[in-house]
């Protein structure tokens, strides 16, 4: 908080009431009508009413919630500014993913439970089921700035390496197809990384339909959002064999409830909405918001601008 106070001078800093976290966006906060500039994660009717706001700095990757008519109406009416925190994220979540799929391809996970639950030396099991990451081809649904980072960390596995995304803009640096082609390449991949943004067109895209086309024992990587994945498909198609593996980093609902079936489901590996964090989080946050903010300050483009 110092150094958001310090970095800010000589504009004056009003701390919000109510704090939210990147998961969940704060109640109606009165004192935000009286700013110009919103950091964090304001609720979306509020920033809309607002024709005093200028500009939103969204401390998370995702925006979802303030993908709504109303809001970008609102704000392209006013001339204003949404910007998100991609450039803070893109790294942990990237370096998350590439850890899941080691960890998948070398048996981690299975090692760790022979060491806990033994200690037992699973030699002979283990050995001949470990994969090498070269060769395989590995989907990545959804492309922005998570995908193109994971892209570069895969370069030297020697992968091929397919992206798809809403709308192909033609600048990837990966080939790229509408997500709608999905489905034609699913039979090839060897890994497939779940990017998606929580919207009407991701809900349960993952579901029993594509599941039924992924090559037999392939991965299914997910730290996009939980809903866009039907969970009992997914628990169908790792108990039947037909999906090798699953690492999800997020579920629906969040927390998991401990009685949940997801985790006592075979070769299925979870971790708790973790992929975007790191010891320095905040204060990158605070970092990348301060430079964006000197950009707005001399009116140069602002970094991650989405809206």
């Amino acid at each position: 908080m110092q150094a958001l106070h310090v970095g800010i001078a000589p504009h004056r800093l009003v701390v919000a009431s109510e704090t939210a976290n990147n998961l969940t966006a704060g109640s109606g906060d009165p004192d935000l009508a009286t700013a110009e500039i919103a950091f964090g994660q304001p609720e979306p009717e509020q920033i809309a009413a607002l024709d005093s706001l200028r500009w939103i700095h969204l401390t998370s990757a995702g925006y979802t919630r303030y993908d709504t008519d109303q809001v970008r109406a609102a704000l392209k009416q006013r001339g204003a500014i949404l910007t998100n925190s991609s450039s803070v994220y893109d790294e942990p979540c990237a370096q998350h993913l590439l850890a899941f799929m080691l960890a998948g391809s070398r048996r981690l996970p299975e090692s760790v439970i022979a060491q806990s639950d033994g200690p037992r030396w699973d030699y002979d099991r283990l050995r001949p089921e470990t994969r090498l990451l070269q060769g395989s081809t590995v989907l990545l649904v959804g492309y922005g700035a998570i995908a193109k980072r994971l892209a570069q960390l895969l370069a030297p596995f020697d992968l091929n390496l397919i992206a798809f995304r809403r709308q192909v803009r033609g600048d990837e640096t990966v080939p790229t197809y509408p997500i709608e082609r999905l489905g034609e390449f699913l039979p090839t991949a060897d890994h497939v990384v779940n990017i998606l943004p929580a919207n009407d067109s991701t809900n349960a895209l993952f579901g029993n339909s594509l599941f039924d086309l992924f090559k037999p024992g392939a991965g299914l990587y997910n730290i996009g959002r939980g809903t866009t994945v039907d969970q009992a498909a997914l628990i169908a198609a790792l108990e039947s064999g037909r999906l090798g593996l699953a690492y999800l980093d997020v579920t629906d609902p969040e927390p998991l409830p401990s009685n949940h079936p997801l985790w006592t489901t075979p070769n299925c590996w979870i971790t708790p909405h973790i992929g975007g964090g790191h010891a320095n989080e905040h204060i990158r946050l605070v970092e990348h918001f301060l430079e964006n903010l000197k950009r707005f300050e001399s009116g140069s483009p602002l970094l991650d601008r989405v809206m």
